[in-house]
């Protein structure tokens, strides 16, 4: 067996953490004026598509764990963007919805995809391929919209 097959630089986890902590740094500045962090984004563009969301069903869509999802969405709640709300037809479930300011979030972040594409140099097709090509590692969910 070739011993570079255990090299940093031969890892393919490496090169995925690598891009993906170079991929938020990108986002940071974009992201800063609009007073949101990169979790928050994320939370933020899966209730823009489906609002409200359980806790629970938003954890799903953005591959993590109820728990560690909750201090996002208690920083977005302060930040006036986002309310839970027990569900009334079952009180377990917790809802996540937008709030008018939250909604409105929206018109100010339709730039952050042409903003990240410009610092990265890559247009839409190369942003599609790319992540065409990383869906068998994200469980089949894109990330980055068309």
């Amino acid at each position: 067996m070739d011993d570079d097959v255990l090299k940093l630089e031969s890892q393919l986890c490496f090169a995925i953490v690598t891009a993906a902590r170079n991929v938020v740094s990108i986002y940071r500045p974009i992201l800063e004026p609009l007073g949101l962090t990169h979790p928050q984004y994320l939370v933020m563009l899966s209730l823009w598509e489906r609002d409200p969301q359980s806790l629970g069903e938003l954890a799903a869509a953005l591959a993590v764990e109820p728990a560690s999802l909750s201090p996002t969405i208690k920083r977005l709640e302060s930040q006036g963007r986002v309310v839970r709300r027990r569900r009334a037809a079952d009180e377990r479930v917790l809802d996540i919805c937008l709030t008018d300011d939250g909604r409105g979030l929206r018109e100010h972040a339709l730039d952050v995809p042409r903003q990240v594409m410009e610092r990265v140099g890559l247009g839409i097709d190369d942003v599609k391929r790319l992540r065409d090509g990383l869906q068998p590692f994200a469980g089949g969910r894109a990330t980055v919209a068309d």
